[in-house]
């Protein structure tokens, strides 16, 4: 009930997380995408207003599927573009060009990151050698950054696939994706072994598109925790093909 107002809006939400199919009672005739932002297309918002019971019964209102939508990012400068869901908001992302990520899932993210053309020489994707061994550098760089000086700490990973394509540009990119799960222990000062119990603290799935050009090489990365990848794949696959990297003129 009240569902636009303060406490209903991210019960709505949380509720739409988990798969529920919500209804909203609300007084408010304004869309109601504008009102709720629900990143899922598997949540059906049904609006019923009181303008809507003073004109219509049951048997004529309708149902309406919000779709998440995508906007495109498009840097000229430094030569790239994607798309990218848009109710995901931008933020500071260490060492990223770009970063953005989903307001609702704070594990979920998409960021670019590219190589200096005065150190590196890449003249096509495939100088990293096939996909299969592009897929263990990038599982490699993901284990690098993630390096941890806690007590205890184990991580489990593992590439899931590699692939090559030809886009619509006729260039080369290969998509990677890996999982890694991290494992750690609440008390990692215990004296006895039996006090270090570790358990699961994340299980992320990570992709990368990578692409050359402009002397450079450029990776999108996707971050999503592995319980919601289902639900969110169709969206994740479409930003990983509509990553593109543009020459860029000087």
């Amino acid at each position: 009930m009240g569902g636009t107002h303060f406490i209903s809006v991210f019960l709505s939400r949380l509720l739409g997380k988990v798969g529920h199919q919500v209804t909203l009672f609300t007084r408010v005739e304004a869309p109601i995408i504008q009102q709720l932002p629900v990143p899922r297309r598997s949540v059906m918002a049904l609006i019923l207003s009181s303008c809507i019971f003073s004109r219509v019964g049951l048997g004529d209102t309708a149902f309406a599927q919000p779709s998440v939508g995508f906007r495109e990012y498009i840097d000229t400068f430094d030569g790239y573009s994607f798309k990218y869901p848009q109710n995901w908001v931008q933020v500071r992302g260490a060492g990223a060009d770009i970063f953005f990520r989903d307001p609702y899932v704070l594990d979920e993210n998409i960021s670019v990151e590219f190589s200096s053309p005065s150190s590196s020489r890449y003249k096509s994707v495939e100088d990293l050698g096939p996909p299969e061994e592009a897929g263990k550098k990038v599982l490699k760089q993901y284990l690098t950054e993630f390096m941890s000086t806690r007590l205890g700490v184990r991580r489990e990973s593992n590439v899931i696939s590699t692939s090559s394509r030809i886009a619509d540009d006729g260039k080369m990119y290969y998509q990677v994706e890996v999982n890694i799960k991290s494992y750690a222990s609440n008390n990692e000062l215990a004296v006895m072994p039996q006090d270090r119990v570790v358990r699961l603290e994340w299980d992320r799935r990570y992709l990368s598109v990578l692409g050359v050009d402009n002397n450079r090489l450029y990776e999108l990365r996707l971050q999503t925790p592995e319980n919601v990848f289902l639900e969110e794949e169709n969206d994740l696959r479409q930003v990983m093909d509509s990553f593109r990297v543009n020459t860029v003129t000087s």
